[in-house]
């Protein structure tokens, strides 16, 4: 078992929930970003944005890996920062175009 946080853009949550759930059917942890329902990004202030960073990159401290979803080869900045930051921490890192054809 791993535990795995799962990062990318919100565009491409659909994606993160259906792999995300695979995952752990086949028996890791998964961690996923959180995909606020009511508000567009623009909606939450700089405070909160920071704020939910910061969780994230917790959770890629508690993580064994990371998971980037990176459909078409697309990978913003903030997913290169994390990317970057998980191998600060010699994190492994997976790339979905890796193991989507896996599941």
């Amino acid at each position: 078992m791993n535990v795995i946080t799962v990062c990318g853009s919100l565009k491409f949550k659909d994606e993160m929930m259906t792999l995300g759930l695979q995952m752990e059917l086949a028996g890791h942890v998964i961690l996923l970003p959180i995909f606020p329902i009511n508000k567009t990004k623009e909606e939450f202030s700089e405070k909160e944005l920071a704020i939910l960073s910061n969780m994230h990159k917790e959770k890629i401290k508690l993580s064994d890996a990371i998971l980037v979803i990176d459909i078409d080869s697309y990978i913003g900045n903030s997913t290169r920062n994390e990317i970057e930051f998980a191998h600060s921490l010699k994190k492994e890192v997976l790339y979905y175009t890796d193991l989507v054809n896996d599941f």
